[in-house]
């Protein structure tokens, strides 16, 4: 009789190590994490060394990105107007998040002091910065300047014509009503003052803020990935075992 032919089955399609499954799986979830976090993560510090060198040209410098290309295209209109009649340049610039242990005052100073670095370079300049993270503003104004807008003045028109509109989100009404302001200061016409402040009753509201809604809910994806990323492993691995 003739034998019959040894049967040999078709190799099975080799499976990777469990550790390296395992290792794979962790990779995947903690990049997960990874893209969450840097999706998430706030805008980068701003220091003077990160704001260009002076350009003349230059009257609007919105780094926040708070203005509408008509809105800033009519600010830089009406401040080059403000220096030809009162011979007085009036610039506004605008950043997220200062460098630790900058304030906006040291932050306004500097740069005034970067851009003009000369007594008659500051004269007749007026400087107004503004963090949109902190909503704080900031004023510096050059010697000749002062004769019309006043240390008083100046700090009235940086901490409530500028900050009272933008309580309430109008920043192109806040930087607009700023201007009217210092361009009729700066011609030596009457202050017309700081904005009047409307009082408002308010209902306390029960309902979690949209801030707030959004920090709890990061924290427990981040919890729940983290918590996935060491069960799935052992779980995986004791199926295995058995």
């Amino acid at each position: 009789m003739t034998p019959l032919s040894s049967f040999n089955p078709p190799p099975r399609h080799s499976q990777p190590p469990l550790g390296r499954r395992l290792w794979a799986l962790t990779l995947a979830l903690v990049a997960t994490v990874g893209l969450w976090f840097s999706a998430s993560a706030p805008a980068a510090a701003t220091g003077v060394y990160d704001m260009p060198t002076f350009d003349p040209q230059t009257w609007v410098l919105d780094r926040a990105d708070l203005f509408s290309r008509l809105t800033k295209g009519s600010l830089e209109k009406s401040l080059r107007d403000v220096a030809q009649s009162t011979g007085s340049e009036v610039r506004f610039v605008t950043f997220r998040r200062l460098d630790y242990g900058e304030t906006i005052d040291s932050f306004a100073q500097e740069l005034f002091e970067t851009w003009f670095p000369e007594a008659e370079d500051q004269a007749n300049q007026v400087l107004m910065v503004f963090d949109a993270v902190t909503n704080d503003a900031a004023i510096e104004v050059g010697s000749s300047a002062q004769a019309t807008l006043t240390a008083d003045i100046a700090t009235s028109v940086a901490q409530e014509t500028l900050l009272v509109p933008i309580r309430d989100g109008n920043y192109n009404e806040a930087f607009i009503a700023a201007k009217d302001r210092l361009a009729v200061v700066l011609a030596g016409e009457p202050d017309p003052g700081p904005p009047v402040v409307v009082s408002k009753i308010s209902v306390e509201s029960t309902f979690k803020k949209a801030e707030e809604t959004d920090r709890n809910g990061s924290t427990i994806l981040v919890v729940v990935l983290l918590i996935l990323a060491t069960v799935i492993p052992m779980v995986t691995y004791f199926a295995y075992v058995r």
